[in-house]
């Protein structure tokens, strides 16, 4: 059995050592003393993605390397293309996680594409999860208006990968 002042004792000589742990029997009795570890907070802001660049027009030579380098920030409100409206239409989206696929091989052409007309039935992509190659049908009649995806991409439960306007 150990006695209070050989506990404290101890605490005091592993607070003033760089030992993290130190753990004693001594006639079957087990004392185990422990420093807390040390938690590391760090916080991350992202960056704004909300800026678009346009390349500036060629100028003389005279320009210096910097000033030719740099882009110019142009609004967002003024360089982003005009999106059609998506109340009228069908949004095809992920059942699970996984990897989107646009085509059944590597080499082959892709299921679907804009301007594609698709039948309720129709395989638009394949969505792989767990090594499982899971096929996506369209589920409604129309036409592919958007791949909202790239192949290879990460997708999550209910995310949009392709927009449709229906028949």
């Amino acid at each position: 059995m150990f006695k209070l002042s050989e506990i404290k004792e101890l605490i005091k000589l592993v607070d003033q050592t760089s030992v993290h742990e130190l753990e004693i029997e001594n006639e079957g009795a087990r004392l185990l003393i422990r420093k807390p570890g040390k938690t590391e907070v760090v916080n991350v802001q992202a960056a704004p993605s909300t800026y678009t660049y346009a390349q500036l027009p060629p100028q003389g030579i005279q320009q210096s390397a910097v000033q030719a380098a740099a882009p110019a920030a142009v609004p967002a409100q003024e360089a982003a293309p005009s999106k059609p409206q998506t109340d009228n239409l069908h949004k095809i989206v992920s059942p699970m996680v996984g990897t989107f696929y646009s085509s059944p091989s590597p080499d082959a052409a892709a299921f679907v594409s804009v301007g594609d007309r698709v039948q309720d039935k129709s395989i638009v992509c394949i969505i792989e999860a767990m090594k499982l190659m899971n096929e996506l049908e369209a589920e409604v009649k129309g036409e592919i208006v958007e791949v909202l995806v790239t192949n290879g991409q990460l997708v999550e439960y209910g995310q949009p990968l392709f927009l449709v306007k229906p028949e």
